[in-house]
This record gives C-alpha cells, sequence and structure tokens, in this order.
C-alpha cells in the first residue's frame, strides 16, 4: 500500500484518494479513522493496529502537528515492543513509504488536515 500523493486534507493510495484521517496497513485501509479525544492519541485509537503487531507505527500529525500521541500511548506501545515514529504527516507518509519498500511490518495513522 505505497502512500502516492498526501496534500492537506487529502491522500492518494493505489489509485485512491481519501479526504478523511486514515489508518493504512500493508493489505487495506481503514478511512474516517476518528480519535476517542479528536488531536490527541489514545490507546483505544490503536486498538485496531494492535490486533496487527505490527514492528512500526508511523504517526502522521497533521499538516502542523497539532495531533498529540500521549505519553500513556506511547508507553503502552514500547511495553508492546512497537517502534514509533511521530511527525507531520507529510514526513510521515515519505517515512511510512521507505519502510514499506524496506519490507517492514508497519502501520501507519495519518491525520490529514491541521
Amino acid at each position: 500500500m505505497k502512500i502516492e500523493h498526501y496534500e492537506f486534507g487529502k491522500i492518494t493510495i493505489e489509485g485512491k484518494t481519501y479526504s478523511s484521517d486514515i489508518i493504512v496497513f500493508p493489505d487495506r485501509v481503514i478511512p474516517d479513522w476518528w480519535r476517542k479525544e479528536g488531536h490527541q492519541l489514545c490507546i483505544e485509537d490503536v486498538s485496531e493496529v494492535i490486533k496487527y503487531s505490527p514492528e512500526i507505527i508511523v504517526v502522521g500529525t497533521g499538516a502542523y502537528g497539532v495531533l498529540v500521541v500521549l505519553e500513556e500511548t506511547k508507553k503502552f506501545l514500547e511495553q508492546k515492543n512497537i517502534e514509533l515514529i511521530i511527525c507531520s504527516t507529510k514526513d510521515a507518509v515519505k517515512k511510512f513509504n521507505e519502510l514499506i519498500s524496506q519490507d517492514k511490518k508497519v502501520v501507519g495513522c495519518f491525520h490529514l488536515t491541521c
């Protein structure tokens, strides 16, 4: 699942454009990803991701980095031995594509706007 393009509010994956936050697995996309607390990433927000047992989770925090990954979420993922990469969505898209090209078991969680 290579991400072909990202711009504020839009992301294109394998020819399909999404205009709401998404989670990208190697074999599927979960569109319309909503979080419990809007601009905070809680443990519950990544429950589906955890079931997949990724090596790495890449979190795109938005164009301006508004999405915050809570400390409890960071610690929880660390305890699960899941590497967490947090950066602006533009940079997160680049990192995600880089990691999938290296055959890493990676999932991307992307906030598309602010």
